[in-house]
């Protein structure tokens, strides 16, 4: 079966996958600062890298048949004060670029790299992605968040020099009950409060865990497929719609709806409040297209399967 290599493993998508991946038979390596502490077991195996410091155990990247590269500081975290910027942006360009220097160098078994990117790719919503929904051929917005993707995106792009199959998954806001948005839409519920951002009316792309994680296995699997595509489900939704449904399948009746302003936002969260408050709106069109099917093509659906999920 397939050896598959993952950055950033130990992540809400990459233990999903993981998991994906080991259900099928498939062999796990997960590329570490620290693979002492993890023992390898159960199918999963760890080695060694260090990005800052330009370490990787190259006999694991040549011996992989495929590259899963989810590596990146968490965009949302913290505040983005100018070091934080460079973080995240580091974490990723440095990253890629180790991996390509390493296959470039190397004698591998490399077939295809299926690298992250983001729909922060994407500015605000027009008229027409109001329509239809921002769509791959678009370009990259100019702020921080789509020039970090488009230098992204270009550091894992000379792979396809190599003769290595390439796809990117720019993906929307994930919901999960390990970590992320989804945990922060949640919090001010515990307390009976649907915390809505701003106005509500920005746009939402979102994606449920289980699906990005089946849309990265499907991408391994589907030998046809490269380039860039939306990793969003087809349905988005206002930030007052996700809440609103969020509180109904948590609490029932027992909720009041609270408008969070923007200049509190902009107050709490500096110039990452921009991201919160945009609409933007992306296409699912071209993933479906290729014929991958959604478990969770709605956001009620989605909701629901967390709520039991968590819920046991």
């Amino acid at each position: 079966m397939p050896h598959i290599l993952i950055t950033g493993g130990t992540g809400t998508i990459g233990k999903r996958l993981t998991q994906l991946l080991l259900a099928k038979g498939h062999t796990v390596t997960i590329l570490s600062r620290k693979p002492a502490s993890a023992a390898s077991a159960g199918g999963i195996h760890y080695a060694q890298w260090d990005v800052a410091s330009g370490l990787i155990d190259v006999e694991a990247v040549c011996q992989a048949d495929y590259i899963v590269h989810l590596a990146g500081a968490g965009v949302a975290e913290k505040r983005w004060t100018a070091s934080r910027k460079k973080e995240i942006l580091d974490s990723r360009t440095q990253s890629s670029a180790l991996l390509v220097q390493t296959l470039r160098d190397n004698k591998h078994a490399v077939q295809a790299v299926v690298s992250a990117s983001a729909i922060g790719w994407y500015g605000p919503d027009t008229a027409a992605s109001k329509q239809q929904g921002f769509t791959e051929d678009a370009l990259p917005e100019t702020d921080f968040l789509g020039n970090t993707c488009r230098r992204w995106e270009e550091s894992i792009d000379p792979v396809t020099k190599l003769g290595i199959r390439l796809v990117k998954l720019r993906t929307g806001i994930v919901l999960s009950n390990d970590g992320g948005a989804y945990i922060e839409f949640k919090k001010p519920l515990r307390r009976g409060i649907a915390g809505i951002l701003g106005g509500g009316h920005q746009v939402v792309s979102w994606i449920h865990a289980e699906d990005i994680s089946r849309m990265y296995l499907y991408a391994i699997e589907q030998s046809a497929i490269s380039g860039v595509f939306n990793a969003v489900a087809p349905l988005p939704v206002s930030n007052k719609q996700l809440t609103l449904e969020l509180a109904r399948q948590l609490r029932g009746k027992f909720f009041i709806p609270v408008h969070v302003p923007s200049f509190v936002l902009k107050i709490a969260l500096g110039e990452l409040s921009i991201e919160v408050l945009k609409s933007t709106t992306v296409s699912a069109a071209k993933i479906k297209a290729t014929g991958f099917q959604f478990l969770y093509p709605s956001i009620k659906a989605a909701i629901q399967a967390l709520v039991k999920e968590e819920r046991g």
